[in-house]
């Protein structure tokens, strides 16, 4: 089990290895106490190929928990940048 305060921060690659961001946060289900969401910076690359607009500050997207492979040295996800970008699963965070 990992500590919530030890997932922030973490890099967060996706299937083929591509740098996407890191762990900003989470959404909690407060009704069943878990985790259904977590929130990623994207980086600017990854922001620019997923089509959120580009800000003064880099984008937050929201990534279901289902989509999460592993959590080691980074938290993998198990869809590749061209299937994130298909998807409509994942949702610019609205903070």
């Amino acid at each position: 089990m990992i500590s919530f305060e030890n997932l922030v921060g973490l890099k967060v690659l996706t299937s083929e290895a591509f740098s996407l961001g890191v762990v900003k946060g989470a959404l909690v289900d407060t009704e069943k106490w878990s985790i259904t969401y977590l929130h990623i910076k994207i980086n600017d690359e990854a922001a620019t190929r997923l089509g959120f607009k580009k800000r003064f500050r880099s984008s937050t997207v929201c990534v279901p928990v289902n989509m999460v492979r592993a959590i080691g040295d980074y938290v993998t996800i198990s869809r590749s940048l061209d299937q994130l970008s298909e998807s409509q699963e994942i949702t610019e965070c609205k903070e």
